[in-house]
């Protein structure tokens, strides 16, 4: 975790830089502690580069064949997938296999209607993907939906849409699903101001069944009394 006081103009290299001359200032008054450090850094090194190739690779390609077992079981139930893929979650918290499997268990949770643990491992996924990190954050979105906890469901869609970075696809059907949860919180003029913004921002977004986005506009409206 960077320290706070850390301005946001320093980058890894001016740090480094003003580590190395702080350093030298002090070599010509305590030579023996510098040894002592350079010692402590090539142990480091050492550990560092031993936990690489001897524990992470190992475990990382275990995680892989864990997960590939359960993804390649044509056969298998979302009730089944969802304990399976909980297990390679769990136990290989922090591998990029792990990180996958914890998305599948969730996707898995929430198809047999469990939400709340779907929610618990859609939290910890995390991908750098927009698409992919929009998508799982709408997902978190639905489970506290489906939770009845509104205000995390917004939390999550609105991650979700800063995810999407305007995404003409995406953004707007996130929108409407904002505009659904603000209209069971009896709060319209939120609601309206996403309908309102997915016609202005993204016009050519179509609801489908011949519904215009104006006739939701007009509703909320009517909603407000105006």
């Amino acid at each position: 975790m960077a320290s706070n006081n850390q301005t946001p103009e320093e980058n890894g290299i001016d740090i480094l830089d003003k580590n190395l001359n702080d350093m030298s200032r002090r070599i010509a008054t305590n030579k023996k502690a510098i040894y002592v450090a350079f010692g402590g850094i090539i142990a480091i090194a050492a550990i560092t580069l031993g936990y690489i190739y001897l524990y992470k690779a190992p475990k990382t390609e275990k995680a892989f064949d864990a997960y590939n077992k359960v993804e390649l079981n044509a056969n298998i139930t979302d009730s089944v997938a969802a304990k399976e893929y909980k297990k390679v979650a769990d136990e290989y918290s922090g591998t990029d296999a792990g990180n996958i499997a914890a998305l599948s268990a969730a996707e898995s949770y929430y198809n047999i209607k469990n939400y709340k643990e779907a929610a618990k491992y859609l939290e910890k996924f995390s991908t750098k993907d927009e698409v992919l990190a929009s998508n799982a954050k709408t997902l978190l979105g639905d489970c506290y939906v489906n939770l009845k906890q509104y205000d995390k469901a917004l939390d999550a869609y609105n991650a979700a849409v800063r995810s999407a970075k305007g995404n003409k696809a995406i953004v707007p059907r996130i929108l409407l699903k904002e505009a659904n949860v603000y209209d069971e919180q009896k709060k319209y003029a939120d609601a309206l101001n996403c309908y309102e913004a997915i016609k202005k921002d993204y016009p050519q977004f179509q609801l489908g069944n011949n519904v215009s986005i104006d006739a939701y506009i007009e509703r909320e409206k009517a909603r407000l009394g105006k």
